[in-house]
């Protein structure tokens, strides 16, 4: 195998909805997922946000994305956007 696929093996995948597209280049996608309270066993939704580039501006607010882990590109931003896998309906 080569390296840059040994590379690209290692990072991290997460997807999420795009929560803001205010800024340019970097989107907020909030990545949510379900997990069990550690006391009483309710299944409960837990969130993060993060910051993601977006080299060309191609997501909206409500798209389903998919990011990768990367280097640090910003004070803020660790994450790329890979793919959209779902547009969303865009609020005016």
């Amino acid at each position: 195998m080569n390296e840059t696929t040994n590379r690209l093996n290692r990072r991290k995948f997460l997807e999420g909805t795009v929560l803001s597209d205010k800024m340019n280049k970097t989107r907020v996608v909030q990545v949510v997922w379900l997990t069990k309270h550690a006391k009483y066993q309710k299944v409960v939704k837990a969130a993060v946000k993060y910051k993601a580039h977006d080299e060309k501006n191609e997501t909206k607010t409500g798209d389903l994305v998919r990011i990768m882990e990367t280097r640090p590109l910003s004070k803020d931003k660790r994450w790329i956007i890979r793919d959209i896998l779902k547009t969303g309906a865009t609020q005016q």
